[in-house]
Formats: C-alpha cells, sequence, structure tokens
C-alpha cells in the first residue's frame, strides 16, 4: 500500500558507504535463532542476535495507520509520518538532523492501511544515541507550524504529481470502488482537497490515539546484548500510553466482481488494474492461494506473463499478488499497454484467469511454483533489515515465531486439489478492472463469471 517513508542518513565520506555494507550482512538462515525477548518493564520484541557485523536493525510498528485519519480529512497519519523525524523536545528540525547524519543513524516513519510504524538502523557503538533520538520522536514530537507547512507542500507536490499518474489512479479508483464506504475505499496520502484542511491539533490528536504499546509490535536483528536491548526498549518505548485509543474498524469483503470502470487520461500509455476478494492471512486457504497466485502471475515464467507479454508482446510487463489487510483481503494485478490494444489485453487477462478458475494449474506447474517460492525465502531474508521486516510482518500476521523453520513445509503441504479449489474461489467471479487511459477500446461488458463459479467465501 502507499506510504509516507523518510530515510535521514550520512550521505558524504566513508561511513554511509560502510553503513549500507554492514546492513548486506546477516547469519545464514540455517543459523538464525529467534528469541520472544521481554524487556524488565514488559516490552516485548523478536529478536535475532548477530555478531557478524556491529549493526543494529530494528523495525516496529502501531497498529491503527490510515484507517484512524478522520473520515474528513484523509492523509493524518501520513504527515505524522513525514514529521516525526522534523524535529522533537528541545530539539528543532535542523539540529534533530544533524545528529542523525553525524552518527551515521537511518531513521524512517511509515503509515500503512492498517499499521503506523517505522525503521531504526545504526552502527553498535552508536545505539544509545539512535535510540534516544527515537523516543524523543514519539513521545515529543514538535510540528512546529514551518515544519508542517514544508512537509504539507511536499505531500500536496505528490498529489498533484499522482493526478496525472495512470497508475496511481488505477490503483486508487480500484480501493474506491472495491471497498467503497470503508476505510481502505480512503486515499491514505489524502487528496488535494484534504491535506489543507489537516491542522496541528489533528497531527497531536492522532499521535495521542495511535501511539500506544498495547498495539506496539518491534523486531530487532544485530549485535547487542539481550540484557543492554531490554533496557534500551523500556527506555525508548516504556513512557508511551499504556493503551491506544483506536477507532474499530469492521471486516469487510470487497466488492464483488464482474465489473468494469474505464477513467478517460491523456497519456501514452494506457494502464489497467485488476483484481477481487482474495484470501486473508488467517485462513487455511491462505498458502495454497499464495502458491497458486504465483502460477497465475507472480513472476516471469507466470500464465499471465507468458500468455499477455511473451506470446503476444500486449504489455511489457504484467503481475498479480495477493494483498492481505487486518481486516480484508484482495488480489490486485496491474499491467500497461497501448490505448488501441487496452481491449486485447483485458480479454487476455480474463481469459487466462477464467482458465485458472475452471481448470487450476497442473501438476508441474505447481511443483515448479514450490520450488521457487521455498528457494526464494532465503533471497528475501538475505540482510538484517529484510530479516528484521520480515520478523514484524509475521508478528502483524498472527503467526508462531518459528514460522521461518515452518514455512516451507507448508508450501510443500499444498496439494493439485486445494490449489484447483482455491483458484476457482479467488477467480471464478471473473475480475473487478479500472482502465486508466487515452479512450481505450475496451470490451462492452465485463467478463461474465463461469458457470460452474461459486460466490467467494465471505471473510
Amino acid at each position: 500500500m502507499t506510504y509516507f517513508l523518510k530515510r535521514r542518513s550520512v550521505l558524504i565520506g566513508g561511513s554511509a558507504l560502510a553503513l549500507t555494507t554492514m546492513l548486506a550482512s546477516r547469519p545464514s538462515q540455517a543459523t538464525i535463532k529467534i528469541q520472544r525477548l521481554v524487556s524488565p518493564g514488559g516490552i516485548e520484541a523478536w529478536f535475532v542476535q548477530d555478531a557478524t557485523v556491529p549493526l543494529i536493525a530494528m523495525e516496529y510498528a502501531f497498529g491503527g495507520g490510515a484507517t484512524q485519519d478522520p473520515a474528513d480529512k484523509p492523509g493524518v497519519g501520513h504527515l505524522v509520518a513525514g514529521l516525526l523525524d522534523e524535529g522533537s523536545g528541545d530539539l528543532d528540525s535542523k539540529t534533530f538532523h544533524e545528529r542523525l547524519d553525524r552518527r551515521a543513524i537511518e531513521l524512517s516513519f511509515h503509515s500503512t492501511r492498517d499499521q503506523f510504524g517505522g525503521s531504526l538502523r545504526m552502527l553498535k557503538d552508536n545505539k544509545d544515541e539512535a535510540f534516544d533520538l527515537l523516543r524523543m520522536a514519539l513521545t515529543s514530537p514538535r510540528f512546529n507550524a514551518p515544519d508542517v507547512e514544508r512537509i504539507r507542500a511536499q505531500a500536496l507536490s505528490s498529489l498533484r504529481r499522482e493526478s496525472t499518474n495512470p497508475s496511481s489512479l488505477a490503483n486508487r479508483k480500484f480501493l474506491e470502488v472495491a471497498f467503497e464506504g470503508h476505510p481502505y475505499g480512503r486515499q491514505s496520502q489524502g487528496t488535494l482537497d484534504s491535506v489543507p484542511k489537516i491542522d496541528i491539533a489533528d497531527l497531536k490528536d492522532y499521535v495521542r490515539r495511535v501511539i500506544a504499546k498495547d498495539t506496539l509490535k518491534i523486531a530487532v536483528v544485530g549485535d547487542v546484548d539481550p540484557e543492554v536491548l531490554g533496557k534500551l526498549l523500556d527506555k525508548t518505548f516504556g513512557s508511551l500510553p499504556a493503551k491506544a485509543e483506536l477507532t474499530e474498524v469492521a471486516d469487510v469483503v470487497a466488492a464483488k466482481p464482474p465489473q468494469l470502470v474505464v477513467v478517460p487520461l491523456d497519456v501514452p500509455q494506457t494502464v489497467v488494474t485488476f483484481g477481487g476478494p482474495g484470501v486473508r492471512r488467517s485462513e487455511p486457504d491462505f498458502m495454497a492461494a499464495y502458491v497458486v497466485n504465483h502460477i497465475l502471475g507472480g513472476g516471469l515464467s507466470s500464465r499471465l506473463f507468458r500468455e499477455v507479454r511473451q506470446k503476444r508482446g500486449l504489455a511489457y510487463s504484467v503481475h498479480e499478488t495477493l494483498l492481505w489487510m487486518d481486516h480484508s483481503a484482495v488480489f490486485v494485478g496491474n499491467t500497461g499497454t497501448g490505448a488501441d490494444r487496452a481491449g486485447e489485453t483485458v480479454e487476455e487477462v480474463e481469459k487466462q484467469v477464467r482458465r485458472m478458475a475452471e481448470e487450476g494449474p497442473t501438476q508441474q506447474e505447481l511443483d515448479d511454483a514450490k520450488a521457487y517460492l521455498k528457494g526464494s525465502q532465503m533471497l528475501a531474508l538475505d540482510t538484517s533489515s529484510n530479516l528484521a521486516r520480515a520478523l514484524l510482518q509475521y508478528q502483524l500476521d498472527k503467526l508462531a515465531i518459528d514460522y521461518i523453520e515452518k514455512r516451507n513445509a507448508l508450501v510443500d503441504a499444498v496439494t493439485l486439489e486445494n490449489a484447483k479449489k482455491v483458484a476457482q474461489r479467488l477467480w471464478g467471479q471473473g475480475l473487478l478492472t479500472v482502465i486508466v487511459g487515452r479512450s481505450p477500446e475496451v470490451v462492452a461488458q465485463p467478463a461474465t463469471a463461469p458457470s460452474a463459479a461459486t460466490p467467494a467465501t465471505p471473510n
């Protein structure tokens, strides 16, 4: 999903190069030992102690995110993410950044639809200052008016660019249609109308309601003793409010396909975004859906890439992914093509989706997908930062702490019968399709679902 991300680091001399080199190192997957660390003050984290290099990487998240923006002011969390490192406590923005840069500390914040979180990376010797700067940012942000207006101007500039970007428009329209009337359908970055209306009181209220210990999840990988880390976590997060004041968000099933939405835009390339209701992370069908989705649209060997790109040359790229959130799930794909071939492209995508729903994958496709997904797991955890991000996501997904060890066995357990069943569930109703471009030639009506289709299982 769209999020605000700012990263501060040293840009001159050798420090940044040294830090970047160290970020690329981590223990082999076979030696990963994940600990459940609980600080003296009760702050919990998943922790991998790694003394290979003198580096510490931390990822953390609070529940809430863009769903906690006021309904009439989307974009509040996005602005908060852009402002937390713009001065805090007795440090103004310039001084705060100078302290980050002097110690090669990387500090960033982001707001997704369900979480507000951030990243902290530093050399071991700079851990005390790094954690203290994060503490200040979270507990005493200044929100000085000049800084607010500067970050607001940046946000508005980005929104203006996206207002003529076909990919951005297609993705936003897809979510608006899929989640009409639900917070997931709102623009998490805000709008050109809402962002100017956000005031400093809104920013402070968001921090007060969202940044609290009861929803906090933390993952740390690096060269630090557990006892020392526990004390750092207490100093950093211990003074936060005990309980967040979150607005309740209802579970929702994405709009039922088939649907077709056309957004005229005078640009050289037509963009197509397509999708529909998905499978939530907690459902038994998830791993089967993950594997079969890779077969349909997950890479250069996928059916969509082979049929749309390689055989017919309709698009440079085409892909599809599963997107799961706290209260819903969708599958969503994207491609781009010339306006004169948009109709043909949509028809071919729909054809391949129907075929997968009706026939499912072959045994060979299933075996190949399993082999790829098992091998790619090791590559995906190739740095301390990537490992920390993965450990945080596993916590957000409510997975067991030994999930890394069990994951490949779960992939192997997917049978051809499982894959065919979930393929019919995902794609048996057809597609919700959004086309953005120059008067595209499209089919008059969206493709109807195959007669054998069954409704998607409510999440």
